[in-house]
């Protein structure tokens, strides 16, 4: 366990120590967010290959352990759960073993953190290069003492003889800290029945330090000599800049100057406050745009959207020519609103340009991906960009800190000094990417006995919602921008995880959606989930059978076969085909309860849930008190990190689901403040009760998103379980169950 006193011990010497473990760069005196210690300079000598075991790790001359992780913690817990993979390999104490993450000059690039990679991906590569440095350290071990290394053991930092007697520290054994080794892939792993670490729950490492105030976020983060900006926004995101009265803001004290390049419009002043007020009284004149749908007619504008591609994602059977032979046929559209990811602290971050290197801090959960579009942006050579993780407050998927990275980094190039560009909320809401809309239509038939005998559905998707996605100040300012739209993994979990003789399931690539579409926790995963866990359950009430019953019987697979059963266990399950048909009473609140399930992507982490609801009849509001959630996601690093973001995943996903939209007119974003965009309130934060279920020798997957795809579906199949009306609209807002409770 880690008390105050280790977390502070290690946050403030995060990057300090790491001087002294890689000869290849010396210590600066910039100043870090990480407890106060400064940033190594880096040099030829440390590698970033994704081969070498030196680009993953080092040793001190005191046989501490720095891991370099291109995967970043975002308030998941990764950093703990990674710092115990390590510490596994390397049978070392895990209290020393710091991690440095997403430094593009210092850490491999792993790819972006996202999909729940970070342990699956990020985190085995780590435990790979530990395994093989561990294995060269018992052959060097070996080959001073003359024996064979099979007579070795590693234990506490040393290397020993099986059969007792003196060691030999690590430290000893690799000199200046390097191992100059490649990465085996094939190396063994340790056993699961050896792990000390691995499948224990180990006290978070940054939680001291937040909750006691110390922890700096990248909102905190100042370096001397910074100086303040804050973007002017056009009034219509499409809007041409005509003017600009510059005289407008000369009385600001301490204004430095006002920055314009095409369309993009800052002001910078040596204090945030006078740049504020400055931002606030510069007079701009814009051109006139409505280029966004009206609203009232968004799902008429997604069908009338040109398709560019379709993905056929299953196909099994003639659903087509099945269907006219079914006993009854089914038939229902879903959609999933427009959210925007609603960070609790608006984006940030902090830019330097010197001696023809650019230097940029941010919360990116791509700095590698970033360092290549701000050298695009700015025309610098890759490698005269450095990209530094501090970590921000929350994430959720790619929102504005890359926007801000590329705000910051424009007007450090205008004034020539260190700049630091903290968002409002209103450019947080109005200006980061967006989970775009999404439409499903879905026609089911059912045979003689109620089993599905076809089934067919359409996804309406943009075609790219993932990758590299323009920054705002490239676009504004008609900079060059490094772009890589590419459909990510959209349009997974489209197919279904059940055994039905006749299915195909199309996904609709549209050429354009209304904002620029980006990852947003599960995307696509979440939306295709909702819907065909959904109209699972119409097919279920049509055919008068339990949801559990009518699933279990059309699943082949054991695991996601217990995660049901479990949900079902722990949850104390009533068998009865829905809606319940209990004697409801006069009153005006009605409960019920809805199942859903989802094998992520159909290639890992299993996740079953219930969701408990009570809906008052009177006035539509939906309350979940209570949602039960297994997890099967193999092997498991840490399950109090997983219990957080099972945790995390049901309350953010329950806030979406019942309220978050973002709402626009013909210009803009309109839901600019939390009074226009809502979020869940800790009085209707429901109690989440978690079953995991640990596979210690299967591989470890991903646990930020899974768990988030099963509660829509949950939810809407309980509002129907409880009232007999089925909702297909998220967010299910009063006045829409309202409607639907009334038959308008």
């Amino acid at each position: 366990m880690f008390t105050t006193t280790h977390a502070a011990l290690s946050r403030r010497t995060l990057l300090q120590g790491s001087g002294a473990l890689v000869i290849g760069f010396s210590l600066g005196g910039r100043v870090t967010a990480q407890g106060g210690a400064p940033i190594p300079t880096p040099s030829v000598g440390k590698s970033i290959a994704p081969d070498q075991v030196d680009s993953f790790l080092a040793l001190d001359a005191e046989g501490r352990a720095t891991v370099y992780s291109g995967k970043v913690d975002l308030g998941t817990g990764v950093r703990t759960a990674l710092a115990q993979m390590a510490a596994e390999e390397l049978d070392l104490p895990i209290d020393r073993v710091t991690i440095v993450q997403g430094d593009t000059a210092l850490t491999p690039d792993q790819g972006p953190t996202y999909g729940s990679l970070s342990i699956q991906k990020g985190g085995v590569e780590i435990r790979q290069a530990a395994a093989t440095a561990r294995a060269r350290l018992l052959t060097l071990a070996a080959e001073r003492l003359g024996v064979s290394p099979d007579t070795l053991v590693t234990e506490n930092g040393t290397v020993r003889p099986k059969g007792g007697g003196a060691g030999i520290d690590y430290a000893d054994l690799i000199r200046g800290g390097r191992f100059e080794t490649k990465v085996d892939k094939e190396v063994t792993t340790k056993d699961a029945a050896h792990f000390a670490l691995v499948g224990k729950s180990v006290a978070r490492i940054d939680i001291p330090e937040k909750v006691t105030g110390r922890f700096t976020y990248m909102q905190d983060f100042r370096i001397p000599g910074m100086v303040h900006a804050r973007v002017v926004r056009p009034p219509a995101i499409g809007a041409n800049l005509e003017s600009v009265d510059e005289g407008s803001v000369a009385g600001i004290p301490g204004l430095i100057k006002v920055v314009r390049e095409g369309n993009f419009l800052a002001v910078v002043a040596e204090r945030e406050w006078a740049a504020i007020k400055g931002a606030r009284a510069l007079k701009a004149q814009w051109s006139a745009w409505e280029g966004l749908p009206e609203q009232d007619h968004l799902w008429e504008h997604v069908r009338a959207t040109k398709v560019t591609k379709d993905d056929v994602t299953s196909s099994v059977g003639d659903p087509e020519a099945a269907l006219p032979n079914a006993a009854k046929t089914l038939s229902a559209s879903y959609d999933f609103a427009i959210h925007t990811h609603g960070s609790i602290g608006p984006s940030c971050a902090v830019a330097e340009i010197k001696n023809g290197q650019l230097t940029c801090w941010s919360a990116s959960q791509m700095t590698h991906a970033l360092r290549k579009q701000l050298a695009a942006m700015t025309g610098m050579a890759p490698e005269a960009v450095r990209c530094i993780y501090i970590e921000g407050s929350g994430c959720y998927g790619r929102n504005g800190h890359e926007d801000a990275a590329g705000d910051a980094v424009l007007v450090a190039r205008a004034v020539g000094r260190p700049v630091r560009v903290q968002w409002s909320r209103a450019d947080e809401h109005g200006w980061d990417p967006k989970g775009p809309p999404t439409l499903i239509d879905l026609k089911a038939g059912l045979d003689q006995d109620g089993n599905v005998l076809a089934w067919h559905s359409q996804f309406l998707l943009p075609e790219g919602a993932a990758g590299n996605v323009p920054l705002v100040a490239a676009t504004l300012a008609d900079l060059p921008h490094e772009t890589t739209m590419s459909p990510g993994n959209i349009i997974q979990n489209s197919a279904l995880p059940y055994a039905f003789p006749n299915v195909r399931t199309v996904c609709h690539r549209l050429a354009e959606t209304p904002f620029r579409p980006s990852w947003i926790r599960t995307p696509g995963r979440m939306q295709n989930t909702y819907a065909n866990e959904a109209f699972l359950d119409e097919c279920a009430a049509a055919a008068g059978a339990d949801p559990l019953a009518y699933r279990l019987r059309a699943l082949k697979d054991p695991r996601g076969i217990e995660v049901l059963k479990r949900a079902a266990e722990i949850a104390k399950w009533e068998a009865h085909p829905s809606p319940a048909k209990d004697d409801r009473g006069g009153g005006d609140v009605l409960r019920g309860r809805g199942l859903s399930y989802v094998r992520y992507e159909l290639n890992r982490t299993y996740v079953a849930g219930i969701a408990e609801v009570e809906v008052n009849r009177q006035t539509g509001a939906v309350r979940v008190p209570r949602f039960f959630v297994v997890q099967d996601c193999g092997q498991i690093i840490n399950p109090d990190g997983v219990r957080n973001q099972l945790d995390g995943n049901v309350i953010q996903t329950v806030s979406r689901v019942l309220m978050e939209e973002v709402t626009f007119n013909r210009s803009a974003v309109t839901s600019l403040d939390w009074a226009s965009y809502p979020i869940l309130t800790f009085p209707d934060v429901p109690e989440v009760i978690i079953d995991l279920i640990d596979r210690p020798t299967e591989k470890p997957w991903g646990a930020g998103e899974p768990s988030a795809a099963i509660v829509p579906a949950a939810i809407s199949n309980a509002i129907f379980d409880a009232t007999g009306t089925r909702v297909r609209s998220v967010p299910f807002t009063p006045a829409k169950v309202k409607a639907a409770l009334q038959g308008t």
